[in-house]
């Protein structure tokens, strides 16, 4: 079932597992598209931080307040009329159910990839609070997300640049709205 578009406000969120993209994706599409970004990292307690730094994935109760500030800066960037990409796992149907609310203006962005590109990713990058250990809980708590949530679907395989480029031609935005 795909969600008619309106002329309203529209978020993205773009989900996947740790180490598929996600922040850099969506920095880029944000710029490409100049909206508003927002790293769904930045919503985080830290003591959610500390916990995954020591390699213990968050259970469902620990990411519900984590949710709610996430769902309210889309409210708030809807309730402005302000474009807005952001990062966020949204690992399971009931998280995205959370975020969305009226999916006439919020859509989901799935980077999907296989555990082995997404695992030389986490082994290689630097300063990021998210172990390689918790690859396999992301993983088990992923649910990707079924037809009757519309997502856009863009393997990781290739750059950065290519996958926001995928993106941007899936969007059904007018051509004179999108930054060269």
């Amino acid at each position: 079932m795909t969600v008619p578009r309106s002329s309203a406000p529209t978020v993205l969120v773009v989900m996947g597992v740790s180490g598929s993209g996600k922040s850099t994706v969506a920095a880029l599409l944000a710029e490409r598209l100049g909206w508003t970004f927002a790293d769904g990292d930045d919503f985080h307690t830290p003591e959610s931080i500390a916990r995954m730094r020591d390699g213990h994935p968050l259970d469902d109760a620990a990411r519900q307040p984590w949710l709610g500030r996430i769902r309210a800066w889309i409210d708030a960037r809807i309730a402005a009329r302000e474009n807005a990409v952001v990062a966020c796992s949204a690992l399971k149907r009931a998280y995205r159910r959370a975020l969305i609310g009226d999916p006439q203006r919020v859509r989901i962005v799935f980077l999907e990839g296989s555990r082995t590109v997404i695992q030389d990713r986490i082994r290689a990058r630097h300063g990021h609070f998210m172990p390689a250990s918790l690859l396999d809980s992301q993983f088990a708590a992923l649910e990707p997300p079924g037809p009757e949530e519309d997502p856009i679907t863009v393997g990781i395989e290739e750059g950065p640049d290519a996958i926001v480029a995928a993106v941007a031609t899936r969007l059904d935005i007018p051509a004179g709205d999108i930054c060269a």
